[in-house]
């Protein structure tokens, strides 16, 4: 009888395991893909061996899937991962069923350290008071004019100037590298070059404080520079772009709020851009409690559920034919006038309740950016072959080894 009790005790865990795992195989056959989990090790060895290419890789999955969603296991123990690139999905978890899909107490815990409470990183209460408080202030006409001309004002002072110099020199310049210095300096004098009396708040503690400019900072520096590093990559080997931005640069008077705003093709050439190599390529919420997403995937209480807005960008099924192509073309109307499109299908800027407040200010410090610099200086690539360069996936997409560059002054400025 002791031995019969020993040897039940003994299966007990093999028996929860064949009971997870068939729980959770029922769910994989819902979800179709062309991967095959390995015995005891589920995707994990896919996963290491891909994990240097991450996003090629979940690209290339997700166009043989016919719901462009997949249910990942890298072990039959770990927490489920559902990734999907469908704009039905994403606006079920991101507004139609928002409340289910915080970022979630895991993640959280996971970034604390880094970004602490800050408004990337935290949910609920804490999220809202942020959101309410930088909303209030991203939708005020005297930031939007005081952000332009802060901009230009470090433009003409600090970034041209480094690369007039560099010009002369006939240097080679990491572009990548000086357009996230120049970032850091830019949101810091935006975000800090004037007391607005919030530091005497007796309510917010240093460390909401602390976290607070955080945020800032990796908003404005991060993901901006990453924007245009790619940006300026595709412009040094489309020449034809190249010079239709040259054309309407030419055709205003300046680079006021009013004129910026102006120049819609340059702002379907940066949307393009972004639409192919989005700052931030793959997002991650959690699931709170059993849902089922629109394209039939069925989704557990404390789920990974990430959405990819790099594999959205060359998807058939999102983009049509055609869809690894660079064409700004796509974003103008009959009339040449810019035409944006769902947040969904589209989520470089997030979207429902969590959009990106400063979408607007993100466009104006671009769109400054690359008027002054193609204005005055031709880009040219050192080395490279052509084809994209490799990324390096952190918080934002990075070109891996940087953007080598030299800079030609224009001889008619």
């Amino acid at each position: 009888m002791f031995f019969f009790f020993l040897l039940l005790l003994s299966s007990l865990p093999v028996a929860v395991f064949l009971l997870l795992h068939y729980g959770r195989s029922r769910r994989r056959a819902l979800t179709s893909t062309c991967l095959k989990p390995y015995p005891l090790l589920g995707y994990l060895p896919q996963f290491i061996k891909n994990r240097h290419r991450f996003l090629q890789w979940i690209t290339e999955v997700l166009t043989e899937t016919p719901t462009q969603t997949m249910l990942m296991l890298l072990t039959p123990l770990s927490p489920s991962i559902v990734i999907t690139a469908n704009p039905a999905n994403v606006e079920h978890i991101l507004k139609t069923n928002f409340q289910n899909y915080p970022k979630g107490k895991r993640t959280i815990s996971k970034l604390h350290d880094f970004l602490g409470d800050g408004i990337f990183n935290s949910d609920g209460e804490q999220w809202r008071w942020q959101r309410k408080a930088a909303s209030f202030e991203f939708n005020t006409k005297s930031l939007r004019s005081f952000v332009v001309d802060t901009v230009l004002q470090e433009i003409a002072e600090r970034l041209l100037p480094l690369l007039r110099c560099a010009a002369k020199e006939r240097r080679t310049l990491d572009l990548q590298d000086i357009l996230k210095r120049f970032g850091f300096d830019n949101i810091c004098k935006v975000s800090f070059g004037e007391d607005p009396a919030g530091l005497a708040n007796p309510e917010i503690s240093e460390e909401q404080l602390r976290d607070i400019v955080i945020s800032f900072i990796i908003a404005g520096r991060e993901t901006t520079s990453s924007a245009l590093t790619w940006f300026f990559w595709i412009l040094a080997t489309r020449p034809d772009v190249e010079g239709r931005i040259l054309g309407e640069i030419r055709s205003v008077r300046g680079f006021s709020f009013e004129e910026l705003r102006e120049m819609q093709y340059l702002q379907a050439a940066v949307t393009e851009s972004m639409r192919l190599y989005p700052p931030v390529p793959i997002d991650t919420l959690s699931c709170a409690g059993d849902d089922v997403m629109p394209d039939g995937t069925a989704v557990r209480k404390g789920d990974f559920v990430m959405y990819s807005a790099y594999t959205m960008g060359r998807l058939d099924e999102v983009w049509g034919k055609g869809c690894s192509d660079y064409r700004p073309e796509r974003w103008l109307d009959e009339a040449g006038g810019f035409r944006a499109e769902s947040p969904f299908r589209y989520p470089v800027f997030h979207a429902g309740p969590r959009a990106c407040l400063g979408k607007e200010m993100a466009y104006l410090q671009m769109k400054s950016i690359v008027a002054s610099v193609l204005e005055r200086f031709q880009i040219e690539l050192v080395g490279g072959s052509g084809k994209s360069p490799e990324n390096v996936l952190s918080f934002t997409l990075t070109m891996k080894g940087g953007l080598i560059v030299r800079m030609r002054e224009r001889s008619n400025f």
